[in-house]
């Protein structure tokens, strides 16, 4: 049976964003803070303090909360009706703003440095506390109907919370925002074409997200890295990607050093991504 209605499927056509799903209940919310928490005592700062930005990435690889949240059929059948069942998590972040926290994001598009073909990654942001627009939700723009790559500067951002501190330097008609506030446990999709931005955290609430990248499988790096991804439904035929699996224990040594490793790699194409992206549009 399909999640989406077909008004959705048309809005996501058009515009490559919908919200808000209702997914956690309270006890599996407090769970997954508590796992966080955990976390957090481990790292001996919080994830958003930490300069090191590994620790925020992947998280599904070492803290099995986070790979059940990455595996839960309430995004999966979302996510399947969106690019069918046969479904990888190419990368999953934390997305974390302190009370009065001066953390933004730019106006970006999320696949710009992934270096993947075709473009269909799609984003689930899971709020695990309130996202309203005072702690700094996301925005985003219709795209449109339109499935194009921006133009983007990165490192240029200063206090962002993406990895490339990136941003759209072309023209685009910001005129319309549309805001996309969630109540805790509730998630948002979006295109990885689909302009976003978000504000700072002017309250004393901290703002705690959880975003985890979903492609289907036929889905190939174009780089000279080969990055990993996890199946979470269905099967893969192609094998495009480096396997990797959910922990079965928290933060253990063996998946502590496959997180390092896949993460290494994530970073390392990162970095390659950027320069080709500037060469592309240098070309035009």
């Amino acid at each position: 049976m399909s999640e989406l209605s077909t008004q959705q499927i048309s809005d996501w056509r058009r515009d490559g964003f919908l919200h808000p799903f209702p997914m956690l209940d309270e006890v599996e919310r407090q769970e997954c803070l508590a796992g966080l928490a955990r976390y957090e005592t481990w790292l001996g700062a919080p994830v958003s303090s930490s300069s090191n930005l590994n620790c925020r990435t992947m998280p599904y690889l070492i803290l099995p909360w986070a790979a059940w949240i990455a595996r839960d059929p309430r995004i999966l059948d979302v996510v399947e009706d969106l690019i069918g069942p046969d479904i990888l998590t190419w990368t999953s972040t934390f997305f974390i703003k302190e009370p009065g926290s001066p953390m933004v994001a730019a106006w970006h598009q999320d696949a710009t440095y992934y270096g993947l073909d075709p473009v269909k990654p799609i984003a689930a942001w899971l709020a695990l506390t309130e996202a309203s627009e005072e702690v700094g939700c996301m925005e985003v723009l219709s795209m449109g109907g339109a499935h194009r790559q921006m133009r983007h500067a990165a490192h240029v951002v200063e206090n962002s919370v993406n990895r490339s501190g990136q941003v759209i330097v072309e023209a685009l008609d910001a005129s319309k925002p549309v805001a996309m506030p969630l109540q805790p446990g509730s998630f948002s999709i979006h295109h990885g074409l689909c302009p976003h931005r978000s504000a700072p955290n002017t309250t004393n609430q901290r703002r705690v997200g959880l975003g985890l990248n979903y492609i289907p499988t036929h889905v190939r790096p174009i780089g000279a890295y080969r990055t990993a991804a996890m199946l979470v439904s269905g099967e893969d035929r192609y094998g495009h990607f480096a396997s990797v699996c959910a922990p079965e224990m928290e933060l253990h040594p063996d998946t502590l050093a496959v997180h390092e490793q896949a993460v290494g790699v994530y970073r390392e194409t990162y970095r390659e991504q950027e320069a080709l992206h500037v060469k592309a549009f240098a070309a035009e």
